[in-house]
């Protein structure tokens, strides 16, 4: 065989490879968050927090919410346990994975709908683990339309009791 011959076949080689992770797609992320909400709808407890990581931390709408996630089962359990979850329906997603090497940190923000509160935001990182993609932050919080937001910082700091 000629270099012209080996080279050609290198690049048809290469070209028919598998996909290397570097272009991984963020539908296996996505689809851990999208189990996470169907969880908290179904108050299944089991699979909901099988979604995180060890580590993790949940971050809710009061500024004194940051719980591990041990801590925020203790709160969570005692409602699932009777039948209740709660139910935010993803309004719109945008998921990144980093571009880091090991293409193993994935990003994202979700605009949620519920039906208390309204329009809510969702945001949080998923590390790829020895057992696939885990949410290790979720973060929800309030949707404040910036045209009322003093008065909604007036009514919050009214009702403040402690510091975060």
């Amino acid at each position: 065989m000629t270099m012209k011959t080996l080279l050609a076949l290198a690049a048809v080689t290469a070209m028919l490879a598998p996909v290397p992770a570097l272009a991984q797609s963020a539908e296996a992320p996505a689809a851990v968050i999208d189990a996470l909400h169907q969880a908290a709808r179904e108050a299944d407890g089991a699979t909901y927090f099988s979604l995180f990581t060890p580590e993790a931390r949940f971050i809710g709408t009061d500024a004194t919410e940051r719980w591990t996630v041990e801590e925020f089962r203790a709160y969570a359990d005692p409602y699932f346990s009777r039948g209740q979850g709660w139910d935010y329906r993803v309004v719109r997603r945008d998921i990144s994975i980093l571009p880091i090497e090991c293409r193993c940190v994935a990003v994202f923000d979700e605009v949620l709908d519920n039906a208390a509160y309204g329009t809510t935001r969702g945001s949080g990182v998923l590390r790829l683990t020895d057992d696939g993609w885990k949410i290790d932050q979720y973060v929800l919080s309030f949707a404040v339309p910036n045209d009322v937001a003093r008065d909604v910082v007036g009514v919050i700091r009214a009702g403040e009791t402690t510091e975060p």
